[in-house]
Protein backbone atom coordinates (compact mmCIF):
# COMPACT_ATOMS: atom_id res chain seq x y z
CA UNK A 1 0.00 0.00 0.00
CA UNK A 2 2.81 2.77 0.58
CA UNK A 3 3.39 2.28 -3.21
CA UNK A 4 0.07 3.63 -4.05
CA UNK A 5 1.17 7.51 -2.98
CA UNK A 6 3.94 7.48 -5.15
CA UNK A 7 2.35 6.42 -7.74
CA UNK A 8 0.16 9.63 -7.22
CA UNK A 9 3.51 11.61 -6.44
CA UNK A 10 4.75 10.47 -10.20
CA UNK A 11 1.87 11.22 -12.13
CA UNK A 12 2.27 15.27 -10.78
CA UNK A 13 5.89 15.95 -10.19
CA UNK A 14 6.89 15.81 -14.51
CA UNK A 15 3.91 18.27 -14.86
CA UNK A 16 5.32 20.40 -12.56
CA UNK A 17 8.82 20.09 -13.44
CA UNK A 18 7.69 21.08 -17.07
CA UNK A 19 5.93 23.64 -16.08
CA UNK A 20 8.89 25.12 -13.80
CA UNK A 21 11.05 24.96 -17.01
CA UNK A 22 8.69 27.18 -18.61
CA UNK A 23 8.67 29.61 -16.19
CA UNK A 24 4.89 28.83 -15.01
CA UNK A 25 4.46 28.80 -11.39
CA UNK A 26 1.89 27.00 -9.73
CA UNK A 27 -0.22 29.85 -8.15
CA UNK A 28 -0.38 31.24 -12.20
CA UNK A 29 -1.30 27.23 -13.49
CA UNK A 30 -4.12 27.50 -10.75
CA UNK A 31 -5.36 30.86 -11.68
CA UNK A 32 -5.13 30.10 -15.27
CA UNK A 33 -7.02 26.74 -14.39
CA UNK A 34 -9.54 28.95 -12.47
CA UNK A 35 -9.92 31.38 -15.17
CA UNK A 36 -10.54 28.96 -17.94
CA UNK A 37 -13.14 27.05 -15.72
CA UNK A 38 -15.22 29.78 -15.04
CA UNK A 39 -15.28 31.20 -18.41
CA UNK A 40 -16.13 27.40 -19.58
CA UNK A 41 -19.27 27.55 -16.80
CA UNK A 42 -20.50 30.61 -18.11
CA UNK A 43 -20.28 29.71 -21.51
CA UNK A 44 -21.68 26.23 -21.34
CA UNK A 45 -25.02 27.72 -19.46
CA UNK A 46 -25.56 30.41 -22.04
CA UNK A 47 -24.93 27.47 -24.71
CA UNK A 48 -26.61 25.15 -22.79
CA UNK A 49 -29.66 27.52 -22.17
CA UNK A 50 -29.88 28.40 -25.75
CA UNK A 51 -29.25 25.05 -27.66
CA UNK A 52 -32.85 22.61 -28.60
CA UNK A 53 -35.64 22.54 -30.47
CA UNK A 54 -36.62 26.37 -29.79
CA UNK A 55 -33.19 28.00 -30.04
CA UNK A 56 -32.67 30.96 -27.97
CA UNK A 57 -30.01 33.40 -28.67
CA UNK A 58 -27.52 34.25 -25.69
CA UNK A 59 -29.23 38.00 -24.97
CA UNK A 60 -32.25 36.34 -24.73
CA UNK A 61 -31.16 34.04 -22.30
CA UNK A 62 -29.50 36.76 -20.15
CA UNK A 63 -32.76 38.88 -20.64
CA UNK A 64 -34.68 36.05 -19.73
CA UNK A 65 -32.65 35.39 -15.89
CA UNK A 66 -33.06 38.69 -15.04
CA UNK A 67 -36.71 39.09 -15.97
CA UNK A 68 -37.22 35.88 -13.59
CA UNK A 69 -34.69 37.01 -10.59
CA UNK A 70 -37.31 40.44 -11.15
CA UNK A 71 -34.54 42.77 -12.18
CA UNK A 72 -35.70 43.56 -15.66
CA UNK A 73 -38.85 44.36 -17.15
CA UNK A 74 -38.39 43.67 -21.10
CA UNK A 75 -40.54 41.93 -23.30
CA UNK A 76 -39.47 38.50 -24.52
CA UNK A 77 -38.29 38.65 -28.08
CA UNK A 78 -39.53 34.94 -28.71
CA UNK A 79 -42.90 33.58 -27.47
CA UNK A 80 -42.65 31.21 -24.56
CA UNK A 81 -38.71 31.79 -24.32
CA UNK A 82 -39.72 32.29 -20.25
CA UNK A 83 -41.75 29.42 -20.10
CA UNK A 84 -39.11 26.66 -21.81
CA UNK A 85 -36.30 27.89 -20.05
CA UNK A 86 -37.19 28.38 -16.45
CA UNK A 87 -39.40 25.47 -16.74
CA UNK A 88 -36.97 22.79 -18.40
CA UNK A 89 -33.60 24.20 -19.52
CA UNK A 90 -32.81 25.89 -16.28
CA UNK A 91 -33.73 23.30 -14.02
CA UNK A 92 -31.89 20.57 -15.99
CA UNK A 93 -28.60 23.06 -16.56
CA UNK A 94 -28.96 23.61 -12.42
CA UNK A 95 -29.45 19.32 -12.11
CA UNK A 96 -25.71 19.13 -14.30
CA UNK A 97 -24.00 21.73 -12.36
CA UNK A 98 -24.57 19.71 -9.20
CA UNK A 99 -24.39 16.60 -10.22
CA UNK A 100 -21.09 17.17 -11.98
CA UNK A 101 -19.85 18.81 -9.02
CA UNK A 102 -21.27 15.97 -6.73
CA UNK A 103 -19.15 13.05 -8.01
CA UNK A 104 -16.34 15.19 -9.15
CA UNK A 105 -15.47 15.82 -5.52
CA UNK A 106 -16.51 12.09 -4.49
CA UNK A 107 -13.87 11.01 -6.51
CA UNK A 108 -11.79 13.58 -5.14
CA UNK A 109 -12.01 12.35 -1.68
CA UNK A 110 -12.21 8.50 -2.59
CA UNK A 111 -8.69 8.99 -3.98
CA UNK A 112 -7.12 10.48 -1.16
CA UNK A 113 -8.31 7.95 1.67
CA UNK A 114 -7.65 5.17 -0.61
CA UNK A 115 -4.37 7.01 -1.60
CA UNK A 116 -4.91 5.77 -5.08
CA UNK A 117 -5.83 8.22 -8.72
CA UNK A 118 -7.50 5.39 -10.06
CA UNK A 119 -9.85 4.69 -7.21
CA UNK A 120 -13.94 6.22 -7.59
CA UNK A 121 -16.99 6.68 -5.63
CA UNK A 122 -18.20 2.66 -7.14
CA UNK A 123 -15.55 1.09 -5.22
CA UNK A 124 -17.83 1.18 -2.17
CA UNK A 125 -20.80 -0.05 -3.27
CA UNK A 126 -22.75 2.83 -3.58
CA UNK A 127 -23.98 2.91 -7.15
CA UNK A 128 -25.19 -0.70 -7.54
CA UNK A 129 -26.19 -0.02 -4.18
CA UNK A 130 -28.49 2.88 -5.58
CA UNK A 131 -29.48 0.91 -8.76
CA UNK A 132 -30.90 -1.84 -6.84
CA UNK A 133 -32.89 0.13 -4.64
CA UNK A 134 -34.31 1.66 -8.06
CA UNK A 135 -34.61 -1.08 -9.54
CA UNK A 136 -36.67 -2.82 -6.41
CA UNK A 137 -39.05 0.56 -6.47
CA UNK A 138 -39.88 0.08 -9.86
CA UNK A 139 -40.29 -3.74 -10.15
CA UNK A 140 -42.19 -3.71 -6.68
CA UNK A 141 -44.51 -0.93 -7.19
CA UNK A 142 -43.74 0.82 -4.53
CA UNK A 143 -45.90 4.12 -3.80
CA UNK A 144 -45.05 5.43 -0.50
CA UNK A 145 -43.30 8.82 -1.36
CA UNK A 146 -45.24 9.29 -4.95
CA UNK A 147 -43.44 10.45 -7.42
CA UNK A 148 -39.79 10.63 -5.35
CA UNK A 149 -40.04 6.85 -4.70
CA UNK A 150 -37.58 5.70 -7.29
CA UNK A 151 -35.15 8.81 -6.24
CA UNK A 152 -36.12 7.90 -1.99
CA UNK A 153 -35.32 4.12 -2.69
CA UNK A 154 -32.27 4.44 -4.23
CA UNK A 155 -30.58 7.57 -2.22
CA UNK A 156 -31.67 4.93 1.04
CA UNK A 157 -30.71 2.03 -0.85
CA UNK A 158 -27.08 3.56 -1.96
CA UNK A 159 -26.13 4.79 1.92
CA UNK A 160 -27.16 1.53 3.16
CA UNK A 161 -25.05 -0.74 0.52
CA UNK A 162 -22.31 1.74 1.24
CA UNK A 163 -22.75 1.40 5.44
CA UNK A 164 -22.94 -2.86 4.98
CA UNK A 165 -19.49 -1.98 3.11
CA UNK A 166 -18.12 -0.06 5.74
CA UNK A 167 -19.31 -2.53 8.66
CA UNK A 168 -18.49 -5.78 6.98
CA UNK A 169 -15.11 -4.95 6.28
CA UNK A 170 -13.97 -3.11 10.08
CA UNK A 171 -12.35 -5.43 12.22
CA UNK A 172 -10.75 -4.91 15.49
CA UNK A 173 -11.92 -1.37 15.87
CA UNK A 174 -10.19 -0.08 12.55
CA UNK A 175 -10.33 -0.72 8.41
CA UNK A 176 -7.86 -1.22 5.83
CA UNK A 177 -8.55 0.05 2.39
CA UNK A 178 -7.90 -3.52 1.07
CA UNK A 179 -10.62 -5.26 3.07
CA UNK A 180 -12.55 -2.20 1.91
CA UNK A 181 -12.01 -2.44 -1.85
CA UNK A 182 -12.75 -6.36 -1.62
CA UNK A 183 -15.93 -5.85 0.37
CA UNK A 184 -17.26 -3.43 -2.11
CA UNK A 185 -16.31 -5.79 -4.94
CA UNK A 186 -18.26 -8.22 -2.95
CA UNK A 187 -21.51 -6.00 -2.18
CA UNK A 188 -20.93 -4.68 -6.21
CA UNK A 189 -21.88 -8.73 -7.10
CA UNK A 190 -24.13 -9.29 -4.76
CA UNK A 191 -26.04 -5.96 -6.13
CA UNK A 192 -25.45 -6.78 -9.80
CA UNK A 193 -27.00 -10.38 -9.44
CA UNK A 194 -29.89 -9.03 -7.53
CA UNK A 195 -30.80 -6.59 -9.80
CA UNK A 196 -30.40 -8.81 -13.07
CA UNK A 197 -33.22 -11.11 -10.84
CA UNK A 198 -35.25 -7.82 -10.37
CA UNK A 199 -35.11 -7.21 -13.93
CA UNK A 200 -35.61 -11.11 -14.88
CA UNK A 201 -39.05 -11.01 -12.90
CA UNK A 202 -40.06 -7.29 -13.99
CA UNK A 203 -42.68 -6.83 -17.01
CA UNK A 204 -41.72 -5.22 -20.20
CA UNK A 205 -42.58 -1.62 -18.92
CA UNK A 206 -40.78 -2.28 -15.63
CA UNK A 207 -37.34 -3.79 -17.50
CA UNK A 208 -37.39 -0.85 -19.67
CA UNK A 209 -37.41 1.78 -17.17
CA UNK A 210 -34.65 -0.27 -15.04
CA UNK A 211 -32.35 0.08 -18.05
CA UNK A 212 -32.85 3.47 -19.17
CA UNK A 213 -32.37 4.42 -15.48
CA UNK A 214 -29.22 3.00 -15.62
CA UNK A 215 -27.70 4.77 -19.03
CA UNK A 216 -28.45 8.04 -16.39
CA UNK A 217 -30.17 10.86 -18.04
CA UNK A 218 -31.01 14.43 -16.73
CA UNK A 219 -34.50 14.56 -19.16
CA UNK A 220 -37.20 15.62 -16.45
CA UNK A 221 -35.06 17.45 -14.02
CA UNK A 222 -37.40 20.14 -12.25
CA UNK A 223 -36.83 22.58 -9.48
CA UNK A 224 -38.17 20.60 -6.45
CA UNK A 225 -35.14 18.54 -7.18
CA UNK A 226 -33.15 20.87 -7.53
CA UNK A 227 -34.10 22.05 -4.09
CA UNK A 228 -33.48 19.00 -2.81
CA UNK A 229 -30.58 18.01 -4.32
CA UNK A 230 -28.52 21.55 -3.77
CA UNK A 231 -28.55 21.46 0.56
CA UNK A 232 -27.17 17.37 0.53
CA UNK A 233 -24.33 19.00 -2.21
CA UNK A 234 -23.89 22.20 0.13
CA UNK A 235 -23.15 20.48 3.28
CA UNK A 236 -21.23 17.02 1.77
CA UNK A 237 -19.10 19.67 -0.09
CA UNK A 238 -18.10 21.75 3.06
CA UNK A 239 -17.42 18.61 5.02
CA UNK A 240 -15.17 17.39 2.15
CA UNK A 241 -13.47 21.24 1.80
CA UNK A 242 -13.57 21.10 5.57
CA UNK A 243 -11.26 17.93 5.45
CA UNK A 244 -8.91 19.11 3.18
CA UNK A 245 -5.63 19.61 4.78
CA UNK A 246 -6.16 16.21 6.83
CA UNK A 247 -6.93 14.40 3.54
CA UNK A 248 -3.55 15.99 2.29
CA UNK A 249 -1.66 13.50 5.04
CA UNK A 250 -3.08 10.38 4.03
CA UNK A 251 -0.58 10.92 1.07
CA UNK A 252 1.83 9.91 3.95
CA UNK A 253 0.33 6.33 4.53
CA UNK A 254 -1.91 5.81 7.33
CA UNK A 255 1.27 5.15 9.59
CA UNK A 256 2.76 8.48 8.96
CA UNK A 257 -0.51 10.28 9.24
CA UNK A 258 -1.29 8.75 12.72
CA UNK A 259 2.38 9.88 13.52
CA UNK A 260 1.14 13.45 13.04
CA UNK A 261 -2.22 13.10 15.17
CA UNK A 262 -4.57 12.53 12.52
CA UNK A 263 -7.57 10.51 14.06
CA UNK A 264 -7.69 7.71 10.33
CA UNK A 265 -10.63 5.97 11.18
CA UNK A 266 -12.51 9.03 12.26
CA UNK A 267 -11.45 10.55 9.21
CA UNK A 268 -11.92 7.65 6.87
CA UNK A 269 -15.63 7.23 8.30
CA UNK A 270 -16.42 10.89 7.75
CA UNK A 271 -15.06 10.90 4.20
CA UNK A 272 -17.39 7.72 2.96
CA UNK A 273 -20.19 9.25 4.88
CA UNK A 274 -19.56 12.16 2.48
CA UNK A 275 -18.89 10.50 -0.61
CA UNK A 276 -21.82 8.41 -0.35
CA UNK A 277 -24.66 11.35 0.58
CA UNK A 278 -22.79 13.50 -3.00
CA UNK A 279 -23.10 10.40 -4.99
CA UNK A 280 -26.23 9.20 -3.45
CA UNK A 281 -27.90 12.23 -4.32
CA UNK A 282 -26.28 12.67 -7.59
CA UNK A 283 -27.45 9.18 -8.80
CA UNK A 284 -31.24 9.13 -6.65
CA UNK A 285 -32.07 11.58 -9.36
CA UNK A 286 -30.16 11.07 -12.18
CA UNK A 287 -29.16 7.47 -12.80
CA UNK A 288 -25.87 5.88 -13.40
CA UNK A 289 -23.21 8.44 -14.61
CA UNK A 290 -19.26 6.66 -14.86
CA UNK A 291 -16.39 8.11 -14.86
CA UNK A 292 -16.75 11.77 -13.54
CA UNK A 293 -15.39 10.88 -10.04
CA UNK A 294 -12.50 9.30 -11.94
CA UNK A 295 -11.89 11.03 -14.49
CA UNK A 296 -12.42 15.07 -13.52
CA UNK A 297 -10.10 15.16 -10.31
CA UNK A 298 -7.26 13.21 -12.25
CA UNK A 299 -7.29 16.22 -14.56
CA UNK A 300 -7.25 19.07 -11.96
CA UNK A 301 -4.29 16.78 -9.87
CA UNK A 302 -2.42 17.06 -12.66
CA UNK A 303 -2.83 20.72 -13.55
CA UNK A 304 -2.88 22.39 -9.61
CA UNK A 305 -1.08 19.48 -7.81
CA UNK A 306 -2.45 17.14 -4.72
CA UNK A 307 -3.01 19.96 -2.04
CA UNK A 308 -6.92 19.02 -1.38
CA UNK A 309 -8.29 22.25 -0.72
CA UNK A 310 -8.15 23.85 -3.81
CA UNK A 311 -8.16 20.27 -5.51
CA UNK A 312 -11.83 20.00 -4.32
CA UNK A 313 -12.94 23.45 -5.88
CA UNK A 314 -11.10 22.91 -8.97
CA UNK A 315 -12.90 19.42 -9.14
CA UNK A 316 -16.38 20.40 -8.23
CA UNK A 317 -15.95 23.20 -11.49
CA UNK A 318 -14.75 21.02 -13.28
CA UNK A 319 -17.47 18.10 -13.11
CA UNK A 320 -20.09 20.74 -13.16
CA UNK A 321 -18.10 21.85 -17.07
CA UNK A 322 -17.88 18.39 -17.73
CA UNK A 323 -21.48 17.04 -17.41
CA UNK A 324 -22.56 20.43 -18.21
CA UNK A 325 -21.04 20.21 -22.10
CA UNK A 326 -21.88 16.03 -21.76
CA UNK A 327 -26.13 17.00 -21.44
CA UNK A 328 -26.01 19.59 -24.01
CA UNK A 329 -24.24 16.82 -26.54
CA UNK A 330 -26.78 14.80 -25.22
CA UNK A 331 -29.70 16.88 -26.11
CA UNK A 332 -28.29 18.08 -29.38
CA UNK A 333 -26.43 15.38 -31.36
CA UNK A 334 -29.17 13.38 -32.68
CA UNK A 335 -32.28 15.62 -33.41
CA UNK A 336 -35.54 14.55 -31.62
CA UNK A 337 -33.88 12.73 -29.34
CA UNK A 338 -32.51 12.29 -25.94
CA UNK A 339 -29.22 10.64 -25.36
CA UNK A 340 -28.83 8.70 -21.75
CA UNK A 341 -25.93 11.22 -20.50
CA UNK A 342 -24.54 7.91 -18.58
CA UNK A 343 -23.86 6.30 -21.80
CA UNK A 344 -21.94 9.95 -23.23
CA UNK A 345 -19.64 10.20 -20.13
CA UNK A 346 -18.70 5.81 -20.36
CA UNK A 347 -17.93 6.16 -24.19
CA UNK A 348 -15.50 9.21 -23.07
CA UNK A 349 -14.24 7.72 -19.65
CA UNK A 350 -13.46 4.44 -21.04
CA UNK A 351 -10.70 5.30 -23.34
CA UNK A 352 -9.31 7.53 -20.68
CA UNK A 353 -9.40 5.03 -17.85
CA UNK A 354 -6.95 2.69 -20.24
CA UNK A 355 -4.59 5.64 -21.25
CA UNK A 356 -4.51 6.35 -17.37
CA UNK A 357 -4.03 2.85 -16.69
CA UNK A 358 -1.17 2.37 -19.04
CA UNK A 359 0.17 6.27 -18.05
CA UNK A 360 0.42 5.04 -14.19
CA UNK A 361 2.15 1.54 -15.65
CA UNK A 362 4.77 3.51 -17.38
CA UNK A 363 5.34 5.94 -14.74
CA UNK A 364 5.45 3.43 -12.21
CA UNK A 365 7.90 0.67 -13.88
CA UNK A 366 5.09 -1.85 -13.43
CA UNK A 367 2.31 -2.89 -10.82
CA UNK A 368 4.73 -5.04 -8.42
Amino acid sequence: MAAAPAVAADAVLPSLASNAKRGVTPRTRSALLFAGLAVALVAGIVISAGAGQLPVPPHEVWNSLLRGLGLSDAPEALPNTDSALWNIRFPRIAMALLIGAALAMAGTVMQAIFANPLAEPGVVGVSSGAALGAAAAIVLGWTAFGDWVTAVAAFAAGLGATLVVYLASRAGGRTEVVTLVLTGIAINAFAGGALAFLTFIGDTGSREEIVFWQLGSLNGARWPEVAVMLPLVIVAGTAALLLGRTLDLFSLGERGARHLGVRVEAVRIVSIVVVAVLVCSAVAFAGIIAFVGLIVPHLMRMVIGPAHRPLLVASALGGAVLLLFADLAARTMVPMADLPIGMLTSIIGGPFFFWLLRRTRRRSGGWG
